[in-house]
């Protein structure tokens, strides 16, 4: 039930089993927010996720061998420009490199970078491995014991149970550093301010370990390449065939029922769709409490998607280094507060912090020659407007964006020749993204690891029912381009439907 990346992760694995799959997707193409497009004549945008970096996580791309079918990924290194709009400066895979530069630029920065690394690299591994993994309820003890020897426990206990933005001040003295990894460790949702978000800035050093990549094509190659691995396995896929209803029988998931009448049935069904969207399929008897108190938030992001006639230009920066990786272009620490205020006010950010990405630097088929594709991601913009709506105020946010990006690379607004926009309630509509939120659920830590949907469903089965099946950025390890979901998924659902078990 629908074929965004990690419910086609589960297809491939339970075709690869044996099994008989069928995926529906209610779309005309697979993928879900993971999906490429060519929207405007010579360029092709991406619908989400554009970079790939957890992935690289897991074992998701060799298990299922998806180089055979057609996925190739190109290697983007600078990971990450981060630019006040004044001191550029660059995260290069290689960590020694990056010291280096640091120290250069910042004196004394790079010493504290190194430092950083060194503390946290144990902890971000004890995270990855607990990602691959079915999340148990002693999960956070877990990640302390596998990461211990790199600091006191006592020391590190202190410091995850920290706002993120507190953690990167117990290492950077300089703003012009720090404020383009707390940006960064805000992209899954909560403030700098809030209390236990320090696991969003330590799993850091992971990016160093797996490198920042993406599919050339766009980030659709990831999905179609699952999608011919499913089939090529035997599994079959059937687009524009939304899901009506689950199906119940004898107290268990029998099957679906499509919008257009047709059922299918069959002894298991895997929901890949919003947890919000797997309980509104099913009769209310089967719908607990707790699957309709989690907390979804009001959005958080909102995107430009912009075809451009020429190159990006930034003012300070080197080319083609600056195009290449993940722009993290924030002015100040303050920039990012003051738009959370604004957020929680109810009113779209008008100087909102920036991720760029000109992926077509490094992948000449996503533009003609001479142009550029580019994606601006923006942070915070809520589902609920305190005044007007989405189809009122879109244009104004759209402005809010491209203005904030011109203080980076003037002039960048007159070579515009198309664009999308998505706002929160164009994420809502288009991806089934409820309320806009990209992540599913708000990724505070009472939606984490086993609370994640909730605590009866953090199996990935469906609490009192049997044969139904959850995964996808409802359930663990969260949102973000990760495929762990689809493939813990894939393990409980294969050991419950075969004799053979996880292989």
């Amino acid at each position: 039930m629908g074929a965004g990346h990690n419910a086609l992760v589960t297809a491939a694995y339970a075709a690869r089993a044996g099994l008989r799959v069928g995926v529906f997707e209610r779309r005309h193409i697979v993928g879900g927010a993971v999906s490429t497009e060519e929207l405007v004549p010579g360029y092709r945008f991406d619908y989400g996720g554009s970079a790939h970096i957890l992935i690289r996580m897991t074992r998701v791309v060799q298990e299922l061998e998806l180089s055979r079918f057609g996925l190739h990924y190109l290697e983007l290194d600078p990971m990450f420009h981060a630019y006040s709009g004044d001191d550029p400066w660059f995260v290069w895979r290689d960590a020694e490199r990056t010291v280096g530069e640091l120290n250069e630029k910042f004196p004394g920065q790079g010493d504290s970078y190194r430092r950083f690394l060194n503390d946290w690299t144990p902890f971000a591994d004890a995270v990855a491995e607990l990602f691959n993994s079915a999340p148990g309820p002693l999960d956070m003890g877990k990640m302390m014991l596998r990461s211990k020897g790199s600091m006191k426990m006592q020391r590190q206990l202190s410091t995850i149970l920290r706002p993120y933005g507190e953690a990167a001040r117990e290492y950077f003295s300089d703003e012009r550093v720090r404020a383009p990894l707390t940006w960064m460790a805000a992209q899954s949702g909560p403030p700098p301010s809030d209390p236990l978000s320090a696991p969003f800035l330590l799993w850091h050093p992971l990016y160093h370990k797996g490198g920042v990549a993406r599919p050339k094509g766009g980030s659709g190659g990831l999905t179609k390449a699952l999608a011919r691995a499913t089939e090529a396995y035997g599994g079959q896929i059937f687009t524009d065939a939304g899901v009506r209803r689950i199906l119940v029988e004898n107290g268990r998931a029998a099957g679906i029922e499509l919008e257009g009448g047709d059922r299918y049935t069959a002894r298991a069904v895997v929901s890949g769709t919003h947890v919000l969207t797997t309980a509104a399929a099913l009769p209310p008897e089967h719908v607990p409490d707790a699957a309709e108190r989690v907390r979804v938030g009001n959005g958080f992001g909102m995107v430009l998607r912009l075809a451009l006639s020429g190159k990006v230009k930034y003012r300070h920066h080197s080319e083609p280094q600056s195009r290449v990786g993940l722009g993290l272009l924030i002015k100040n620490e303050q920039q990012l507060m003051k738009g959370y205020g604004e957020y929680l006010a109810g009113e779209p950010t008008r100087d909102p912090p920036i991720i760029a990405m000109s992926f077509s630097a490094v992948d000449d088929s996503l533009a003609p020659p001479g142009g550029e594709v580019l994606w601006l991601w923006a942070q915070y913009f809520p589902y609920e407007l305190s005044s007007g709506s989405w189809e009122t105020r879109s244009a104004e946010a759209r402005e809010y964006i491209l203005n904030a990006f011109e203080h980076y690379a003037p002039g960048t607004r007159d070579m515009i020749v198309g664009e999308l926009v998505q706002t929160p309630l164009w994420l809502e509509q288009h991806l089934g993204l409820h309320r806009g939120n990209v992540m599913h659920l708000e990724m505070s830590f009472d939606q984490m690891f086993a609370f994640r949907p909730f605590m009866a469903a953090s199996g990935y089965k469906w609490p009192g029912l049997p044969g139904l099946y959850l995964t996808g950025a409802s359930t663990h390890p969260g949102g973000g381009i990760m495929g762990a979901s689809g493939r813990n998924a894939a393990q409980v659902l294969i050991r419950d439907l075969t004799r053979r078990g996880w292989k």
